[in-house]
């Protein structure tokens, strides 16, 4: 990626409005808005080579919702339903264990992420590269 589109307006955001105290810098976490042209790139090489490639290579888990053409919330929310009445029907008790992973990525170790992008998902060479640079 271009030095020219790391560039970014970071504003501070509060994590949870209302409920913490707004003069202790802990509490916001940092919202990048990138250019106009490195959304294009991000979105081009997300939706059309990663996911593409993932696809093709079995690599992504079956029941995975998110970033897949034709997997929605909706169609999440119905299967969970289904199995839960199927369950039910058969007399069988479901439990239900929700996790919220909306700063997950916040604590995610960098150099990890990319081992596992190189090894587990075949990323290498300039597609790494790139992506070590955004990351």
């Amino acid at each position: 990626m271009l030095d020219s589109q790391k560039h970014a307006l970071v504003t501070p955001l509060l994590r949870k409005t209302g409920l913490l105290d707004t003069y202790n810098m802990i509490n916001f976490r940092p919202v990048s808005n990138l250019s106009f042209m490195s959304k294009v790139v991000e979105k081009v090489v997300s939706i059309w080579q990663l996911n593409e490639h993932l696809t093709d290579e079995g690599l992504l888990p079956r029941h995975q919702s998110a970033y897949r053409k034709c997997h929605s919330t909706e169609k999440a929310m119905l299967r969970v339903m289904s199995d839960a009445l199927t369950a039910a029907d058969q007399r069988r008790v479901t439990l239900i264990g929700l996790l919220d992973l909306s700063s997950g990525f916040d604590c995610v170790d960098h150099s990890l992420l990319l081992q596992r992008l190189e090894r587990t998902f075949g990323l290498s060479g300039l597609v790494l590269r790139w992506r070590t640079s955004y990351v």
